[in-house]
């Protein structure tokens, strides 16, 4: 279900607090408002005075300074955007306001390493509980979010996640809420990888004899280029590569390279150090 369609259907039921106002929820915030989301049915809770100027001006949205500020009554979905060391604090403070259990309300947490069973528990066992992980392309409405649910989710609250998730990009419902240390190794760590790679070959690109302005135009370009073509093709991301190294050519001598410095063992390793920090910061915070 997409955005607009769950607006149509529930405009005048469907309200949204976020906790915190930072890049993710003003990211989420523009994707909602491009999908004609009516922005007057969301509030912000955020202590820093000119966020919540920004934020009410650009987005028309409530907002609030502190959690004991906000609409109790409106709000049937919680969006946790605060930093994982914070979370503790902030589901007290909801507590406090809401009530327990929180009833009726869908809470979706995006912070990084923080699982349901632990929020639940500071929730004074409150389940109705969605995990997400999106990434930083969100800020363009191009990022990528995996979402995990308690089974006591019910498939409207489940909806209502997707909806939200879905207006910065795509979704993907995980069954195993252990696989989001991966993920938040792969995509959520995953730009700072595409990023190092780009500037990588730029730097190379200015080794080699070009222009500041050429190499960073022609990393972007074929960086994008590439990532467009294994999208829209039907064709393995394998074969796509063969495709461009032709035997005895120039590009098989740039991967044989690339190959000789074991690139892909050193990607591996990265990818498996950010699933063992996002594992460690969830068993740091749980305790």
């Amino acid at each position: 279900m997409t955005v607009k369609r769950l607006e149509q259907n529930m405009n005048q039921t469907m309200h949204i607090s976020f906790i915190g106002g930072g890049n993710m929820a003003s990211a989420i915030l523009c994707g909602l408002k491009k999908h004609a989301f009516n922005m007057t049915s969301i509030c912000v809770v955020e202590p820093d005075a000119d966020k919540r100027s920004m934020l009410a001006e650009q987005f028309g949205v409530q907002t609030a300074a502190h959690i004991s500020d906000m609409p109790s009554s409106a709000a049937q979905v919680l969006v946790l955007a605060v930093k994982p060391q914070q979370m503790q604090a902030v589901c007290a403070q909801l507590n406090g306001k809401l009530g327990a259990p929180l009833k009726e309300h869908l809470i979706i947490s995006i912070a990084a390493g923080i699982r349901t069973t632990d929020l639940g528990r500071w929730l004074n066992g409150h389940q109705a509980i969605v995990r997400a992980m999106p990434n930083t392309p969100a800020q363009i409405q191009a990022g990528v979010s995996a979402l995990y649910a308690m089974p006591s989710v019910n498939a409207a609250q489940r909806e209502q996640a997707s909806s939200i998730l879905q207006a910065v990009g795509s979704s993907l419902w995980l069954d195993n809420e252990g696989k989001m240390d991966a993920v938040t190794a792969i995509s959520g760590s995953g730009p700072a990888y595409v990023f190092y790679l780009i500037e990588a070959l730029q730097d190379a690109a200015i080794e080699l004899g070009l222009s500041p302005e050429e190499a960073k135009l022609l990393a972007l370009e074929t960086f994008t280029g590439a990532s467009l073509l294994a999208k829209q093709s039907k064709t393995d991301i394998q074969a796509l590569r063969a495709q461009v190294t032709s035997k005895g050519g120039t590009t098989e001598q740039g991967i044989l390279s690339l190959e000789s410095a074991h690139i892909k063992t050193i990607i591996l390793a990265a990818a498996t150090a950010a699933a063992k920090k996002s594992k460690a910061l969830g068993d740091e915070l749980a305790a």
